[in-house]
């Protein structure tokens, strides 16, 4: 079973890289031939000499994990160590190698928000976290919140209906299991919550990178920035768009919103503060840990039912193993393919 779906795991990866690692502008991987991409990397671990190694450090040092700015192409002691914390954050099987899965994590979209930080600004509680403090947004009860969209950072060729649409669904998802109302107003510089899509370096020290590099990024309570990546195809209705890189633009905003209010990533692969989604995947409903962790912030929405939320979140546990064992299943055939 391991070996089938090692098997599987790594032929994902071939096909993902296939389709999309050519459309990346700035990325962790040099853009070379897929294979020799995986296999430069692969089950690398602690010694050896690695071309191409700096550029993997200088992304966990990007995301929080590793502290020197040394980014040499060895395999170090300190490397190692950002390895297997990046493992446990991201809920992967800790190793401390460079494994198929620890790869194709590296390489997959992501929020520009950082999993941790050196000096500990996140503290880690259970799966999800917070920044630093457990910043809030304090205000009088019930608290009410305004958002706005830039009136010259946005994008043209979704309609201004349908963007709002969007945000409106991922701000009442959270609105529903805590205590806090969003608004939407005109009124761009009084908003407590600011919305803009901006390419490359746009002045808050933290540059986007091109099409399915960083997706977006916000700041913690009460800073209010929500800020979107204009290089990404965007959509909000993938039966219209039809790009093989296309970003749902709901999930993203969904995520980022947990942002907003506080919340850090998570190391549960279905919650929505999960920081990476790939193309085309549509992921916009609150899970258990999200909801656990926006509500000790917040506390709960007096008409919120955890009921319901525990059945889905049942659901979709069953649905995650049926669907493991699938991909098993397959990987499985194609392995016997290839040996008639």
């Amino acid at each position: 079973m391991l070996a089938v779906f090692s098997y599987t795991a790594g032929l994902s990866l071939f096909i993902f890289n296939l389709l999309f690692l050519p459309c990346f502008s700035i990325r962790v991987l040099p853009p070379t031939d897929t294979w020799r991409v995986f296999d430069k990397f692969h089950d690398a671990e602690k010694g050896t000499h690695v071309a191409g190694m700096s550029e993997l450090k200088k992304y966990f040092h990007r995301f929080g994990y590793l502290e020197s700015k040394n980014f040499s192409d060895f395999f170090d002691d300190p490397f190692e160590s950002a390895v297997v914390l990046y493992q446990k954050n991201l809920g992967l099987k800790v190793t401390g190698k460079l494994d198929s899965d620890t790869v194709n994590q590296i390489i997959s979209p992501r929020c520009g928000v950082s999993d941790q930080v050196h000096n500990h600004k996140l503290h880690v509680t259970r799966h999800y976290s917070f920044f630093y403090g457990q910043p809030r947004w304090v205000k009088p009860d019930p608290i009410s919140l305004t958002y706005a969209f830039s009136p010259s950072n946005m994008i043209e060729y979704i309609p201004e209906s349908d963007i709002m649409t969007a945000f409106e669904r991922a701000f009442s998802r959270w609105a529903a299991v805590i205590p806090v109302n969003f608004t939407l107003t005109r009124d761009y510089s009084s908003a407590d919550i600011k919305i803009g899509f901006y390419s490359g370096d746009h002045g808050d020290g933290e540059p986007f990178d091109g099409v399915l590099g960083i997706l977006a990024h916000a700041f913690s309570p009460e800073n209010g920035r929500l800020h979107f990546d204009s290089s990404e195809i965007w959509a909000v209705d993938m039966k219209r768009q039809k790009s093989r890189v296309a970003v749902d633009l709901e999930s993203v905003a969904t995520h980022e919103i947990g942002h907003i209010l506080g919340l850090a990533h998570s190391s549960v692969k279905e919650a929505i503060m999960y920081p990476s989604l790939s193309p085309r995947q549509k992921k916009v409903e609150l899970r258990i840990d999200d909801v656990n962790g926006v509500q000790l912030l917040y506390g709960s929405n007096p008409n919120f039912q955890i009921s319901s939320l525990l059945e889905s979140d049942t659901s979709l546990s069953w649905a995650v193993r049926l669907d493991v064992r699938y991909s098993s299943f397959v990987g499985a055939i194609l392995i016997a393919i290839v040996l008639l």
